[in-house]
Formats: structure tokens, C-alpha cells, sequence
């Protein structure tokens, strides 16, 4: 008995005919082949897309969109805007208007202003730290400001006997300090204001006392 010249395990070897027969997983257009199984059979290449990426990234739908002139215009007005701030010479400014205007598609207008801001620069406007070293000294305090202030408010212990000399040491104060520039205006004024009031209250006194005086004589 001679052996058949085909075998189960040989896939269609040695015969065509019982090989279409035979079902092969990984072909695609076999019965066999499940949403699970892959499929082994060659593989197509896409072809490389010149002017874009690389060949294997593929661009957007919105990158491979025919641009239309408003596109154009807004990306050469950042081209605009990067060249007024610095950031682009004037011969590659001039390059990437004149690719600008002759760009196809959005993708190639995005990859001309992709190292641009397309927006306005956020500014930090907090101030920054700076050394105290490096700080300018504040002028001092001048001392017969302080010297008046001490003054009027010890006319409230010493029945207005200080008054005077509160209302003498914020004049002179503020004379000094404006040939000087020192600090110490508001001392001044509170030795001036409680010093006068001390040196009223004095005069009002001494003139009721005299017209008591008059009136008993």
C-alpha cells in the first residue's frame, strides 16, 4: 500500500489542488480567522509624507487642510510680531513671510510659527527680590521731630508745661527737614498740634485769670 503523496500535517505541500482546501489562520480571507487572530500576511508601508514630521508620523486632519488666505495672513502677522520683538533676523524673517504666502496647507504655516508666541507674552510684573545690601539707605529720622512729639504728649502729665517747647522743636524740625530731606514729618506734626493746644489752653487760662483779677479790683 503506497502512501499518499500529501499529509495532513504538510499544509498543501506536495499537492495545489487539497492546499487551496486547506484553511490557513493567518490568511485574511480565511474562515478561520477570528477578530482575535492577527493577520501575518504582508504589511503595507505607508509612503513618506515630504514636508512634514517624519514618514511615520502621520498629520492631523487639520495640519494636511488646504489653508486659505486668512490663515496666511495670521500666521505672517506673527511672523510680524516675532521679528518686532527681536526674535527672528531680517532674512529669515523675509524667508518665512515669502514661504508663508506660498504655504499649501495649515500644517506648513504651523511649522513656520511653531518656535514663535502666537499670543501676548504673560509679564510678570512682581518686582524682584533685591539684597538689602544693595538697597538705598532710607535718610534718618531727624531728632527734633521726635524731640517734639515727646514734648506734646507730655503736656497730659506735666499740666501743659512742655507745650512750648513741643511748638519751638516741630518749627525748627520742619525747617531742617526740608533742607536736609530727613524723615519725621508726621512726628513733628503731632508735637506741633499737642503744643499748641497746650500753649492755647495756657492763654486761655492766664486770660481768665486776669479778667477775674479786673473784675474783683
Amino acid at each position: 500500500m503506497s502512501n499518499p503523496s500529501w499529509q495532513p500535517w504538510q499544509s498543501g505541500q506536495g499537492d495545489p489542488q487539497r492546499a487551496q482546501d486547506v484553511p490557513q489562520p493567518w490568511r485574511k480571507d480565511s474562515p478561520q480567522r477570528g477578530p482575535g487572530v492577527p493577520h501575518f500576511g504582508p504589511v503595507a508601508v505607508p509612503p513618506a509624507h515630504h514636508g512634514f514630521g517624519q514618514p511615520w508620523q502621520q498629520p492631523s486632519a487639520a495640519h494636511s487642510m488646504l489653508a486659505s488666505h486668512a490663515d496666511r495672513e495670521r500666521a505672517v502677522d506673527v511672523l510680524r510680531a516675532g521679528y518686532g520683538e527681536g526674535r527672528l533676523e531680517k532674512g529669515e524673517f523675509d524667508r518665512r513671510v515669502a514661504r508663508a504666502y506660498a504655504a499649501r496647507t495649515v500644517g506648513e504655516l504651523a511649522l513656520l510659527v511653531a518656535d514663535l508666541p502666537q499670543g501676548p507674552v504673560p509679564v510678570n510684573h512682581a518686582a524682584p527680590h533685591v539684597p538689602a545690601t544693595f538697597l538705598p539707605v532710607p535718610p534718618p529720622t531727624n531728632g527734633k521731630a521726635v524731640g517734639s512729639m515727646v514734648c506734646g504728649i507730655l503736656t497730659f502729665f506735666t499740666a501743659g508745661l512742655t507745650g512750648l517747647p513741643a511748638v519751638i522743636l516741630g518749627h525748627s524740625a520742619r525747617s531742617e527737614m526740608l533742607r536736609t530731606g530727613e524723615r519725621g514729618e508726621g512726628l513733628a506734626l503731632t508735637g506741633l498740634v499737642l503744643g499748641w493746644l497746650s500753649v492755647a489752653g495756657w492763654a486761655l487760662i492766664i486770660t481768665i485769670l486776669i479778667a477775674a483779677a479786673l473784675a474783683s479790683a
